[in-house]
């Protein structure tokens, strides 16, 4: 327990009162415990059989009320503290003759709390005698009582951690609030544990000063274009200073980019006038092209006028058939089209496609 380190002011992360453990208490624990008890209610009935049950039961759960002290308080000194008291209790209360059901409560209470389960996904580092001893893994494993304590259970799954940069100017000495989100795994747990002291709150503290120092080299326009990149100059950068403390960075998304409200406008008007330039500028294109057409067409039609004027009088049509609409033109136009010789042009024409075909048909009457 850290009851008399000294609360530093100027340093906000640092923090106050911490209480450790030196092992878990669980329901491998009380069962344990419960042999125990067992174990000594048998020795006592067999040394002393006129012993009263009710003298039993109180030691019972006497020694059950400190087990579950201990579940709150998984410390040594608690555990030795509280065998004491049953001593006490027990020579001073009840009778000096209840030492064998004493003396096995006493040995279950601190063997149970020697049993330590550990899941899949954990890892346990242990000190002997406050020295480094070994790096438990999953699955159940055994302590010396008073000797062993487990420094920290540690999760070795991927962890995903939200960080932000507050008002920090860009390149362009834009003001800007950047959220990133980080996946970060343990990978070597007393690395972990006997490099840096708290290394979640070291891992957010370096990713936001990462992340600073990467809003800084960059204008405003990368930021909001280039994510992707800026995500991983970050995770490089910070998962070079996490290595050696046994932390690896996985990846580093930038979730949110906020800038001002009147630069929001700003960028709002020069998207809109950026989107009107490239129509106008297509919308010219298509004129060109368009002109080109009509010069070729041009063409065409100054070598045969008959064409031009079929032209126009489809055009007229068209504009008739498509709007349902009556269409008033000037009395010179019908001139320049010369309805008659059009016409003219194609009965004759039409009379010739009759003849011919006409011609054909005499010639296979006379080959039958």
């Amino acid at each position: 327990m850290n009851l008399y380190q000294k609360k530093i002011e100027r340093i906000k992360n640092m923090k106050g009162f911490v209480l450790k453990r030196d092992f878990s208490y669980g329901s491998i624990s009380f069962l344990c415990l419960a042999i125990f008890l067992a174990l000594g209610a048998v020795l006592q009935l067999s040394l002393y059989p006129y012993t009263h049950l009710e003298a039993i039961v109180s030691v019972s759960a006497s020694t059950f009320v400190a087990a579950l002290a201990v579940v709150i308080f998984p410390i040594w000194a608690v555990v030795m503290a509280l065998v004491l008291m049953l001593w006490v209790g027990i020579v001073g209360g009840l009778s000096i003759y209840l030492y064998p059901i004493t003396l096995l409560s006493t040995l279950g209470l601190l063997l149970s709390a020697c049993f330590q389960l550990v899941y899949h996904w954990d890892k346990v580092l242990v000190l002997r005698l406050g020295k480094f001893h070994k790096v438990r893994g999953p699955g159940l494993f055994f302590l010396i009582p008073l000797v062993d304590r487990i420094a920290e259970f540690i999760d070795m799954r991927i962890r995903a951690t939200d960080f932000s940069a507050e008002k920090t100017l860009t390149k362009d000495t834009v003001p800007v609030h950047v959220d990133a989100l980080s996946f970060w795994m343990i990978w070597d747990a007393k690395r972990a544990i006997l490099e840096v002291e708290d290394y979640t709150e070291a891992v957010i503290l370096s990713a936001q000063t990462a992340l600073r120092d990467s809003i800084g080299k960059h204008p405003l326009s990368s930021l909001l274009s280039e994510r992707e990149e800026l995500g991983r100059e970050i995770q490089q950068a910070l998962d070079a200073k996490t290595n050696p403390w046994g932390v690896s960075i996985l990846s580093v998304e930038i979730t949110d980019i906020i800038i001002p409200k009147e630069l929001e406008n700003s960028l709002s008007k020069q998207a809109q006038a950026e989107r009107e330039k490239e129509s106008r500028i297509i919308l010219g294109a298509a004129e060109v092209e368009i002109a080109k057409k009509f010069t070729e067409a041009s063409a065409q039609y100054a070598s045969d006028p008959i064409a031009l004027q079929l032209r126009s009088m489809n055009m007229i049509y068209e504009g008739i058939r498509q709007n349902n609409s009556m269409m008033l033109m000037p009395a010179s136009i019908l001139d320049h089209m010369d309805f008659g010789s059009v016409m003219g042009t194609a009965a004759m024409q039409k009379v010739e496609e009759l003849t011919h075909t006409q011609s054909k048909t005499d010639e296979g009457d006379t080959e039958k």
